[in-house]
């Protein structure tokens, strides 16, 4: 069974795992080891992959229908981390932020870039985003100022979600990599580009990342994706990261108020799960059980495969024309975005105003 998997809890009952079949949620806990009545995945994916096969082959629990249940945060998170490991989408912002400059850093085809987040804001599908405030520095200003942002931003991505921990000054060798990962996850970096743009020299993005990012409330195992070849890595990487290089074929899409405005596809990824796991390790550091190792932002090559505001309006100078006649840049108050796969399911957001 490659269903994903999940936390819920009937009316009036205590949270526990599930899997969702369609519109029914399998009432895991009913038929399984005790760690499935747990209120998170945690247990069971320290428990490692012959307690996640015996799982997957629970497929005659009793079930519920979606829509009666509470769905819960699927694990509670340890580390996470923030790649950024798109090349279309890397370039584009390269373009924007630094315009008379190379777009792309010379460390980008050497190495995973990539970033701490914050474990503490990551909240599951439709939590209502309140709009951060902070500083940023309008074109032309002297001087930052202080308040809401105005450029409230989104990013579609896929969250690696760790099951098995690694030990701490053990690198975990690219080819061993995928062995940790419990499944993936449908994630939305929320991002204010204003304080980003701001505050992200020299150190990288902190306030402009660190107030939300939602994620689905279903972790899918790896084998229920089909992966394809992708094109060679140029420069070939160092030997720790070097592999044959692949993709997952997963396609995405962004709904905003109702309206899809990209569809993307994880094909497009640069860099792959194993080569971000053996590079977050090679320096010794460890992996935990409940780690979310977000992709960074997916984007095609085509303006609409883009996965976040910035790039499919231009940072604003290509206003999106939705089929009401309204236009957006950014998002505004009351906006309502959705991110969907047909197996991650979806993550939805609706912003509000602090």
């Amino acid at each position: 069974m490659t269903l994903p998997l999940g936390v819920f809890s009937p009316p009036g009952e205590a949270p526990r795992v599930g899997a969702r079949s369609g519109d029914r949620v399998l009432d895991l806990a009913a038929v399984g080891p005790g760690l499935l009545a747990a209120p998170s995945l945690n247990g069971l994916m320290a428990a490692g992959p012959e307690a996640w096969a015996a799982v997957r082959a629970l497929d005659d629990a009793p079930d519920h229908a979606l829509a009666d249940v509470t769905l819960h945060l699927p694990f509670a998170v340890a580390d996470y981390v923030d790649f950024y490991s798109s090349l279309e989408h890397a370039t584009n912002l390269g373009r924007l932020f630094r315009p008379d400059a190379e777009p792309l850093l010379p460390n980008w085809r050497h190495l995973p870039v990539g970033y701490h987040g914050r474990a503490g804001t990551v909240v599951p599908s439709g939590t209502p985003i309140a709009r951060p405030s902070g500083q940023a520095r309008p074109p032309g200003a002297d001087a930052p100022r202080f308040g809401p942002s105005r450029r409230l931003d989104i990013e579609l991505e896929l969250g690696a979600v760790i099951g098995l921990p690694s030990r701490l000054g053990e690198p975990v060798p690219v080819e061993r990599a995928l062995d940790h990962v419990f499944g993936l996850v449908l994630v939305n970096d929320w991002s204010a580009r204003d304080i980003q743009a701001w505050e992200y020299q020299p150190l990288g993005p902190f306030l402009g990342k660190s107030f939300a990012t939602s994620i689905g409330h279903w972790v899918v195992p790896l084998d229920a994706f089909p992966r394809v070849l992708a094109p060679p890595q140029e420069p070939e990487p160092l030997p720790y990261l070097r592999e044959d290089p692949w993709a997952f074929d997963i396609p995405l899409e962004v709904e905003l108020n109702g309206h899809v405005v990209s569809r993307s596809n994880a094909r497009h990824l640069y860099w792959s799960v194993a080569q971000q796991i053996a590079h977050l390790t090679v320096n010794g550091a460890s992996l935990r059980t409940g780690d979310l190792l977000a992709s960074g932002t997916i984007s095609g090559p085509e303006p609409g495969e883009r996965g976040s505001f910035i790039e499919l309006t231009w940072n604003g100078a290509e206003p999106l024309e939705l089929p009401d006649g309204s236009t957006r840049t950014f998002l505004e108050d009351g906006d309502e975005v959705v991110l969907r796969n047909a197996d991650l399911g979806e993550v939805r957001g609706v912003i509000s105003a602090r």
